[in-house]
C-alpha cells in the first residue's frame, strides 16, 4: 500500500521553514521529510503555506504570509516579474544567487557523483548580471485586439507583453519594439497558437557582443511573408547595424520555434562575433553562447583545464560551430571536432576557415560513432572536451573515453546533474576529477554551467 502524503491539498503549514532551492527557484520546504515547492521563497524564510498541489512524492504550496525574511531577499527590479516566466530568482540578490548556485552543485557533485572530497570553486560571476543576453526571442499574439509580443507567463501559454526585458541586451529590445510597429501597422496577422491561424510566429533577433552586428529572423506560419520588401525598408531605415534580415516557415502545430525553411530577404546569411581573438559566423540556426562575456570566461577555464603544450591530439566532442574546438586549436596540434548536426559542422569548418587554422578537422555524426572509429584509425586523443547538451554525454561516448584513456578530459556542463552522473561513470573507470568551476552564464535564473578537469589515473 502506497504512503499517503503527511498533507492534503488546502491544508496550512503554519511554521514552514525553508532550506532550499529547486532548479526552477522554489523555495523547499519539508513536512515529515514529504518537501513542499513554493514560489518566492528562498531559503533561510519563514512564513505559512497554503498547499495547492499533492502527488506521491512531493507537492506544491504557495506563500500565504512571510513571518522571515532571507537577507538576500530584494524587490525585484523587473515591473512584469511576478507575470512573466523567463526568469526565476530576481527577487534574490546577486549575492544570493551566486552562493545558492554554488551550493546547489555541490549538492549534486555529493549526492549523484558521490564525490564528497571534490573541490568546487566558488561561481565565477558577472560584475553586471543584467543586459547580457545577445539573442531574443519571443512568441508574437494578440490579445484584446492588440499585437503583442513578449515572453509566456508562468505556466502558461498566455504572452506577457513587454516593451523591454532586462537580461536582453538593450538593442534587441529596441528591434523587437520596431518589428512590433512595423507588422502592425502592415496589418501582418499574429499567429494564433489556438486556432492554428494567422502569420507571424516569433521574432528573433542577434545582436553580436563586439561587432554590434544585428540579425532579424521573422517566423511565420505561412510560406510567404505579406509586405516583406515594406518591413524590410522599415528595418533597414531604423535599425543601426542591421546586417540581416531572415525569413523562417514553420508551418506546424509545435512548440519548437524554427521551421526547416529559411532564406534571407536581406542583407547577408551570417553575423559576426568574437570571442577572444576568434571570429565566428553565425546564422539564424547557429547554436551560440547567448551571454558572451562569460562565455569567454567559460572557455577561458576549459582551455586553462586542457594544459596544452602545443603537441597535443584533442578531441571535442558536441563540437557545435566549433566554438570550443577553435579556442583549443589556439594552443593544440591537432583538433578533431564532431557534432551530429550536419550544418553545425558546415559552420564550423566556415569558421575554421575564417580564423585561418588549418589544424582543425571536423566530422559529421553521432559522437559515440565518429569517435570509435576515429580510435580504430589510430587517432588517439591527449586531451578530450566534451560539451553535451542537458541530458549529459551518452552512455557509448563514456566507455569510449575509457577505452581510448587520454591523459585529461575537460568536460563542460550546462547541467550539474548530469555532470555527477558522469563523473561518477568516469572515476569508476579509472579517473579522478580534480575540481569543478561553476560559471554564471544565466543571471536571475537558477542555470548554472561548470567545467570539470578529470584526469587519467596512472
Amino acid at each position: 500500500m502506497s504512503k499517503k502524503a503527511p498533507v492534503q491539498k488546502n491544508d496550512y503549514i503554519d511554521e514552514a521553514v525553508f532550506e532550499d532551492l529547486t532548479h526552477d527557484g522554489n523555495g523547499v520546504t519539508k513536512v515529515d521529510g514529504y518537501p513542499l515547492f513554493v514560489p518566492n521563497a528562498l531559503p533561510g524564510e519563514e512564513g505559512r503555506v497554503k498547499v495547492v498541489k499533492t502527488s506521491k512524492g512531493y507537492g506544491f504550496g504557495r506563500l500565504s504570509e512571510r513571518t522571515k525574511d532571507s537577507p538576500f531577499r530584494q524587490e525585484p527590479p523587473c515591473p512584469i516579474y511576478r507575470e512573466c516566466g523567463g526568469c526565476q530568482i530576481q527577487h534574490m540578490t546577486y549575492e544570493g544567487q551566486l552562493e545558492a548556485k554554488e551550493k546547489n552543485v555541490k549538492a549534486v557533485m555529493q549526492r549523484i557523483g558521490k564525490l564528497h572530497d571534490l573541490h568546487v570553486h566558488p561561481v565565477l560571476g558577472m560584475e553586471e548580471p543584467w543586459r547580457y543576453r545577445n539573442k531574443a526571442q519571443v512568441p508574437v499574439g494578440e490579445k484584446d485586439g492588440r499585437f503583442v509580443a513578449g515572453f509566456y507567463q508562468k505556466r502558461s501559454h498566455e504572452i506577457i507583453d513587454m516593451d523591454k526585458c532586462i537580461i536582453q541586451y538593450e538593442k534587441n529590445d529596441e528591434v523587437i519594439q520596431h518589428v512590433k510597429e512595423v507588422c502592425e501597422k502592415l496589418e501582418v496577422r499574429p499567429y494564433d497558437e489556438k486556432n492554428h491561424k494567422g502569420t507571424l510566429r516569433h521574432i528573433m533577433t542577434r545582436t553580436a557582443y563586439t561587432t554590434g552586428e544585428v540579425m532579424v529572423v521573422l517566423v511565420t506560419r505561412t510560406p510567404e511573408l505579406p509586405h516583406k520588401k515594406a518591413i524590410v525598408d522599415a528595418l533597414i531605415e531604423n535599425i543601426e547595424g542591421l546586417k540581416s534580415v531572415v525569413h523562417n516557415v514553420n508551418s506546424k502545430r509545435t512548440n519548437v520555434i524554427m521551421g526547416d525553411t529559411t532564406r534571407v530577404l536581406w542583407g547577408e546569411e551570417v553575423i559576426h562575433d568574437y570571442i577572444g581573438d576568434v571570429k565566428f559566423a553565425i546564422s539564424a540556426r547557429s547554436f551560440y553562447q547567448v551571454n558572451p562575456e562569460q562565455t569567454k570566461v567559460l572557455y577561458d577555464k576549459a582551455l586553462e583545464y586542457a594544459d596544452l603544450q602545443g603537441e597535443e591530439t584533442v578531441i571535442d566532442a558536441y563540437c557545435g560551430i566549433g566554438t570550443i574546438s577553435l579556442f583549443l586549436a589556439q594552443k593544440a596540434k591537432k583538433v578533431y571536432g564532431v557534432e551530429i548536426v550536419p550544418q553545425a559542422i558546415e559552420d564550423a569548418k566556415q569558421n575554421a576557415e575564417l580564423n585561418g587554422m588549418a589544424n582543425v578537422e571536423f566530422k559529421a555524426g553521432p559522437a559515440e560513432v565518429v569517435i570509435p572509429d576515429w580510435y580504430k584509425e589510430g587517432i588517439k586523443a591527449d586531451v578530450l572536451v566534451v560539451d553535451p547538451p542537458r541530458k549529459g554525454c551518452d552512455e557509448a561516448l563514456l566507455n569510449t573515453i575509457l577505452a581510448m584513456k587520454p591523459k585529461r578530459v575537460v568536460y563542460v556542463s550546462c547541467n550539474p546533474a548530469t555532470l555527477a552522473r558522469d563523473l561518477r561513470i568516469l572515476e569508476d573507470g579509472g579517473y579522478k576529477t580534480a575540481e569543478v568551476q561553476p560559471v554564471d552564464m544565466f543571471p536571475q535564473t537558477m542555470h548554472c554551467e561548470a567545467v570539470a578537469k578529470i584526469e587519467l589515473v596512472e
